[in-house]
């Protein structure tokens, strides 16, 4: 078995080099008409150009079945991956509180996912293998996809393992039960039977859902986001009953605006104090290039919590936020690799001015392979206790959860040196290994290639820069917003 780059290949026989026989003759099929017996496959069997329609359907019906059954074995394999884990930290001495930790991200790593979204279906497979036979049964079967088990694990959570299995034998011991159910019609059924197993859990329940009220932001398309607000019912009705009251007497006083607009301008301004919902301030968290800021380039800006806005977004959010006397412009200066490398400051650099500089270099995201989650703790790569300086090269922003796994024994990190940019090689304690490289950063405005240092030796980069230009202009633009 190879490994590299994050990537595990199978050499030889056994259960792995069946998994990559049976891959290479998917993608084949995916990718490219013909027998796959002409490509290597395990099976001799017609490409997809030679089925007619009824075996294209077929076959897609039969390859969802597959999938479902991947991801029972999936499933299986995650807990007992969990266990043996736990069972080695337990022999190394790992107090009883902090077993398991590493555990989620390193199926996350393996299986392209965030920690959390790990951490998610590792509970669920546990559920399924140890409390909901029957469901499982059905996922390993492909009767019942990884997606539909989840909620039958959801839905059936507050329950003792006595009822929970009892409502297992009702929703899935019998294959027709569920046949032409929708996923609706699934949650529907399941949260029935599991009310008349025990009525009483159901508002212990309620009671704990209250803990999780929570307000999340998530990118939607055309430079628009989803604010979500997870409240009490009670609470929820509420709030939108006094933003329809809004809307609807903005609407019987001739407001041209729409009932959907007036009410998500009226949260704005209600949630931030702001007179107009549009005169939104502009803080360091939009990184754009100078040439996108200053000039008209068409470059994208970052902005932290969101991600990538097309740059006359960026620029108008800046000139509202001038207009405003809400915005805090920041020279952040890169090399000609693409490094972030300093950032302007009437101080010092000190550990306050690294955190600023990380966080843009980072952008804002955790930098663990395959998790989207905000940055919450900046750490050491190599860590201080080892000798690892505190430095940008030595540093990186990541989330609480990953920050916390990378704790335990047997992971180790290391700076890649020599890459364009930053770059932090993780290995896990299985020996599995990830890279990460920072996101790219805005390009900054330069006359010609040639000025980049593109021809030139790297003693000469700095020399091929255009005189001032940057900073003269970043101070025009300062004086103007004076």
């Amino acid at each position: 078995m190879e490994r590299g780059r994050g990537v595990v290949t199978a050499a030889g026989d056994g259960p792995l080099a069946d998994v990559a026989r049976w891959r290479a003759l998917l993608a084949g099929w995916a990718g490219a008409a013909g027998s796959p017996s002409q490509r290597g496959g395990p099976v001799a069997a017609p490409g997809p150009a030679e089925l007619d329609q009824a075996g294209r359907i077929q076959l897609v019906a039969a390859l969802e079945q597959l999938k479902a059954a991947a991801a029972g074995l999936q499933a299986r394999l995650s807990v007992d991956f969990d266990a043996h884990e736990r069972q080695l930290q337990r022999d190394a001495g790992v107090p009883r509180e902090r077993r398991g930790r590493g555990v989620a991200a390193q199926l996350g790593m393996a299986r392209r996912e965030s920690p959390h979204r790990a951490a998610v279906l590792l509970g669920a497979a546990k559920a399924l293998c140890a409390e909901l036979p029957c469901a499982f049964a059905a996922l390993a079967d492909g009767r019942l996809s990884e997606y539909r088990a989840t909620l039958v694990v959801q839905e059936t959570a507050c329950l003792e393992p006595e009822e929970r299995a009892a409502v297992d034998r009702a929703l899935c011991a019998d294959p027709g039960t569920l046949d032409g159910a929708g996923t609706r019609r699934l949650v529907a059924m399941a949260r029935e039977h599991a009310y008349r197993a025990d009525p009483a859990a159901f508002v212990r329940r309620a009671a704990r859902a209250e803990n999780e009220r929570s307000v999340t932001l998530r990118p939607a398309p055309d430079t628009m986001t989803y604010l979500t607000a997870l409240l009490p019912v009670a609470q929820g009705v509420a709030a939108y009953a006094a933003l329809r009251r809004v809307a609807d007497s903005a609407r019987a006083t001739g407001d041209g605006r729409g009932r959907g607009q007036v009410m998500a301008d009226t949260l704005v301004e209600r949630l931030t104090g702001q007179a107009a919902a549009d005169t939104v301030p502009v803080t360091v968290s939009l990184v754009m290039s100078d040439a996108d800021l200053l000039a008209s380039g068409h470059g994208a800006a970052v902005l932290d919590g969101y991600g990538t806005v097309p740059a006359q977004v960026a620029r108008t959010l800046v000139a509202n936020g001038l207009d405003a006397d809400a915005a805090w412009l920041r020279r952040v200066y890169t090399d000609p690799r693409g490094r972030v490398v300093a950032a302007s400051s009437r101080e010092r650099f000190h550990p306050e001015g690294l955190a600023s500089l990380l966080r843009v270099r980072d952008q804002g995201t955790c930098r663990m392979p395959y998790c989207d989650a905000p940055v919450r703790h900046l750490d050491h790569v190599v860590p201080a206790a080892l000798g690892g300086p505190t430095d940008a090269e030595n540093s990186q922003g990541l989330c609480e959860a990953c920050n916390h796994a990378k704790q335990a024994a047997g992971w180790r990190q290391e700076r890649s040196e020599g890459a364009m940019r930053h770059t932090v090689v993780t290995t896990t304690p299985t020996g599995q290994v990830y890279r990460s490289v920072a996101p790219e950063p805005p390009p900054p405005l330069r006359r010609s290639d040639d000025d980049a240092g593109v021809g030139h030796p790297p003693e000469t980069w700095e020399a091929a820069r255009p005189p001032g230009g940057i900073d003269a202009a970043f101070a025009r633009l300062v004086a103007l917003a004076a």
